[in-house]
């Protein structure tokens, strides 16, 4: 179980929904730093379910 907001939560977060590459690099979601998964979790998952 990770944290709210960490890092690993993130990861969870966007893999649970099928992301598991970033859309743009196609790298693993893995090697990103927070800021970055934050942003696609909010554009994938926050926006998209409003």
């Amino acid at each position: 179980m990770a944290y709210p907001g960490s890092k690993g939560w993130f990861v969870q977060q966007l893999k649970s929904k099928g992301i598991n590459r970033h859309p743009i690099d196609r790298r693993k979601i893995e090697l990103y730093k927070t800021s970055v998964l934050r942003g696609l979790y909010y554009d994938f998952i926050v926006k998209r379910t409003k």
